[in-house]
């Protein structure tokens, strides 16, 4: 009857239904020495789960921060200021880049500026020149 038990306590134990109760008499029972042999196998892994529950952690952690945690916050902060200064460099030489760029633009439309209104000087003296042909051409 008990193993009938145990059998259908390992398999909800093994769809995660159990309770707390029913997987403390799971590691019970994997605990004695006499258990059938088609259940051998599951021995191990409760002996395990029982005395890992046991362990505990004995070493002492340091609780002031050593030099070497002070060389790891300043490489931190390092790092952190190359990373700024590499972001908002790249941007403040862009931004240079473009103005530079907006300064020849201005500098070549002016020029453009410049040589139209010579041209356009040069096209009404050529008009001049027109009016006055046709005027002799249109006298004799």
């Amino acid at each position: 009857m008990e193993l009938d038990r145990i059998e259908k306590l390992l398999e909800k134990y093994f769809d995660a239904s159990a309770t707390v109760a029913e997987e403390k008499i799971i590691r019970d029972y994997f605990l004695n020495e006499d258990i059938p042999a088609h259940l051998q196998r599951y021995a191990p892994m409760f002996k395990y789960f029982s005395n890992a529950k046991e362990e505990r952690f004995t070493k002492r952690l340091p609780l002031r921060p050593g030099n070497r945690s002070y060389w790891k916050g300043i490489s931190v902060a390092a790092v952190v200021v190359l990373v700024f200064g590499i972001y908002f460099g790249r941007s403040y030489q862009e931004r240079k880049k473009a103005e530079y760029a907006y300064q020849e633009t201005k500098k070549a439309l002016s020029l453009l500026a410049l040589n139209l209104e010579r041209g356009t000087e040069k096209v009404a003296y050529l008009r001049e020149f027109e009016e006055t042909k046709q005027k002799i051409y249109n006298n004799n």
